[in-house]
């Protein structure tokens, strides 16, 4: 891993949502994208050295859509630059990962992409 790159948090809706992020991180959003292959409206923060990332549903069954429904409004992934994708994404799988995408798919800004979980909870 390289860097955390981005957070991204699930919300209902961008339009209530980005003047709420925009006073909390002192700073405006600075790109919105739709991506269609997520079902998403995204909208960019740059904080530092990172970026959060708020994610509305385009779809009522989309993920985003889904994950409100389950959890509520909040943080939806942690994304992290590497240099390899493909060889992060074996490494992974061999430490017990489980990896939802067989392959990277593109995301926002065009930037490859794979998503991962564990069977059990990291405690910290």
């Amino acid at each position: 891993m390289q860097k955390l790159e981005h957070i991204g948090i699930a919300v209902k809706n961008l339009s209530d949502s980005i003047p709420v992020f925009e006073q909390l991180l002192n700073t405006g959003c600075y790109k919105e994208e739709e991506v269609d292959s997520e079902s998403v409206r995204t909208a960019f923060f740059a904080v530092g050295d990172h970026k959060v990332e708020l994610l509305e549903s385009t779809d009522p069954d989309g993920v985003i859509a889904r994950f409100i429904a389950k959890k509520g409004e909040g943080i939806h992934h942690i994304a992290f630059a590497v240099s390899n994708l493909e060889e992060e994404m074996k490494r992974l799988a061999e430490a017990g990962f489980i990896l939802l995408d067989e392959k990277p798919r593109r995301g926002a800004d065009n930037k490859l992409v794979c998503f991962y979980t564990r069977r059990t909870p990291i405690r910290c």
